[in-house]
């Protein structure tokens, strides 16, 4: 429902929420616009349908925004989602672009960065996870190449000035 009222403009307000319903009206409702849903949960096939919906919303704002309320980094996330797979390295600008083409807004540079970083910590994991599977990389490139050494070093780590007692960080591989 995001989706569908972000890129045709619809900011709503859910007036009344249920376990498997809920209703939504926009935001100026009784203002010259009626525009209202209601999206219920199919319980035997875990999909939303739209069980009441007035006409399509026709009005437009009277202040033109850049950004949709609706419009987070969650939301992003999961749309850029398959570009942030296919080349983890795409530029934050490449991806405004993308949710511009997508959306019809223009969003921040920090909402859509924000936004990549979740999608890359979606895919490969966090940075923790990464580091702690470092030995396993190494015991397998060992076991693929017989004659190879792999030796890494770690330093302590320090949180401004003081000494952070159980975490160890990353120096070097050799």
């Amino acid at each position: 429902m995001k989706d569908y009222t972000i890129r045709r403009g619809v900011d709503y307000w859910v007036y009344e929420s249920e376990p498997l319903t809920f209703y939504a009206k926009y935001t100026q409702y009784g203002s010259g616009c009626d525009w209202l849903i209601r999206v219920s949960m199919m319980s035997r096939k875990y999909c939303r349908v739209i069980r009441r919906y007035n006409s399509s919303h026709t009005c437009t704002r009277a202040i033109i925004s850049q950004d949709h309320s609706k419009l987070d980094s969650n939301t992003i996330t999961e749309a850029v989602k398959p570009l942030v797979e296919a080349d983890p390295l795409i530029k934050v600008k490449s991806v405004i672009a993308e949710v511009q083409s997508k959306f019809n807004y223009t969003v921040s540079y920090q909402k859509v960065w924000l936004a990549k970083q979740k999608s890359v910590k979606k895919i490969f994991g966090g940075w923790e996870a990464s580091y702690k599977a470092l030995p396993i990389w190494f015991e397998a490139m060992c076991h693929k190449e017989p004659s190879a050494v792999v030796h890494f070093e770690t330093m302590p780590a320090y949180q401004g000035d003081d000494l952070v007692t159980d975490i160890r960080v990353l120096h070097r591989v050799f």
